[in-house]
């Protein structure tokens, strides 16, 4: 998303400081500099918890909305992540309305009486579009798709995978959304006919989500539609509110598998690099759905094909976003991964057969000869 300037601009520096629960492009590009500092958090807890930590105090939100209704209510439009907990709290809650967002129901509605100050400012929403899938995007979408049929919610994330996994997912009928982000896929999804969220076992008939990034398309498609619903994280994230989808697949990526099954998704090494977001969230929940799975998704390979992204252990530093304890099934490019109920040693022999050829004998020596998955060769 587009950078505020005051998180950006050097002169900024010591006027404000960012505390920020998920990092995009602008936080990784100052956090060497000192100005920005990760929040630990899922997402379903983040807004509760920053008031925890902030002894539940507040002074100034700031936000943007919809021109009011004619009952005088306004529309936060585009999410409400954590922006309900942090209105109810604040001392001066101040949005900026904004003519071209959609109109959108749920949680985003509330009255002209909350909000002590109004600022307009029209300026054009942020388009992102959902990046072409790669070659090995498309594998990996052709494996991910094998496990969703018809009638399952559907979580799906942003980037080249659920673009491809829509492609391969186009043919099936009745799914539902039940996410933490709308994206374009999602859009062409309804379009296609597969999602048309009738055999939901919770919120039939409607798209459920807590926030959207996309292209106009989508906007148009959220604006005044009674079939989207848009609600706070605290609500959507929560494992046991996604539980309640039966046949939920949540689909999320990745930075490295370990052979224990832990999963980083949110620094590489010690530079942190975005968050977990609502990961181990809907990971979880889709796992307690009767019918459920959580997968997690990545390339085999990075740094153009020099480093596996199956490794025996997570590289120092790094955040782990699912533990190994709840971790479901990977996926690569080369197959899928079921490693729930598996021991460590099986688990490795699971993974070392999705990892790219070239790392697999080394994955698997590198465990014995660091005792993961020990053997007496090297002890």
């Amino acid at each position: 998303m587009r950078a505020y300037d005051i998180f950006v601009k050097p002169e900024m520096e010591g006027h404000f400081f960012n505390e920020n629960w998920f990092y995009g492009a602008p936080d990784r590009a100052v956090h060497m500099e000192g100005r920005v500092s990760y929040t630990p958090n899922n997402l379903h807890r983040a807004g509760r918890d920053k008031l925890v930590g902030n002894k539940g105090k507040l002074d100034m939100f700031m936000g943007t909305c919809t021109p009011p209704n004619a009952e005088g209510m306004v529309s936060l439009s585009m999410g409400v992540v954590v922006e309900r907990e942090m209105i109810d709290a604040a001392r001066t809650v101040i949005l900026e309305v904004n003519r071209n967002l959609p109109w959108t129901d749920g949680d985003t509605v509330i009255p002209i009486s909350m909000v002590d100050h109004f600022v307009e400012n029209d300026s054009l929403l942020v388009q992102v579009p959902q990046t072409e899938p790669s070659e090995t995007e498309e594998q990996i979408g052709r494996h991910v798709a094998q496990y969703i049929e018809d009638g399952c919610t559907v979580q799906l994330g942003i980037g080249g995978m659920p673009t491809a996994l829509a492609d391969f997912i186009s043919d099936r009928r009745h799914l539902g959304i039940h996410s933490e982000l709308l994206v374009d896929g999602v859009y062409k999804l309804y379009e296609s006919g597969a999602v048309d969220n009738s055999r939901k076992t919770l919120h039939p008939g409607k798209f459920v989500a807590v926030f959207a990034i996309g292209t106009q398309p989508l906007y148009d498609f959220m604006n005044a539609s009674p079939d989207v619903l848009l609600m706070r994280g605290s609500y959507v994230n929560d494992p046991y509110v996604v539980a309640k989808n039966h046949k939920m697949i949540s689909i999320n990526t990745a930075i490295q598998v370990d052979v224990m099954g832990q999963v980083c998704s949110q620094s590489i090494g010690t530079r942190h690099f975005s968050g977990t977001g609502g990961q181990l969230d809907t990971h979880r929940g889709a796992q307690m759905s009767e019918g459920g799975r959580g997968i997690i998704a990545l390339r085999s390979t990075a740094k153009n094909g020099t480093i596996s992204t199956i490794v025996p252990t997570l590289a120092p530093g790094s955040g782990v976003t699912v533990p190994s304890q709840d971790v479901d099934t990977i996926v690569t490019e080369f197959g899928s991964a079921e490693l729930r109920g598996l021991s460590v040693r099986n688990r490795m022999e699971a993974l070392i057969r999705i990892a790219h050829p070239d790392f697999r004998e080394s994955i698997r020596e590198e465990s014995h000869r660091l005792g993961i998955v020990p053997d007496k060769r090297y002890f």
